[in-house]
């Protein structure tokens, strides 16, 4: 990556707050630092949570870790077929 170029937190996920701290434990334990967007939302008011959708539980990462990401989050999202 470019020094010039900043660095920007990038959505990789949204679902439940239940899988999306799934997703935040595996991406940590790939060293990769997560932060959750909406995540009390998610945990007070789980009936309007739609995985993806309105009201969804989001988990960020910082654009440089971010394609090492989705291939963590494509991992997960294959298991659970």
């Amino acid at each position: 990556m470019k020094s010039d170029e900043e660095i920007q937190m990038k959505e990789v996920f949204a679902g439940s707050a239940l899988q999306a701290n799934m997703v935040k434990s595996l991406l940590e334990d790939t060293e990769i630092e997560v932060f959750l967007k909406d995540e009390f939302m998610g945990t007070l008011n789980p009936w309007y949570t739609a995985p993806g959708g309105a009201g969804a539980v989001t988990v960020c990462v910082s654009s440089k870790d971010y394609e090492k990401a989705k291939i963590v989050v494509r991992d997960y999202e294959n298991n659970l077929k």
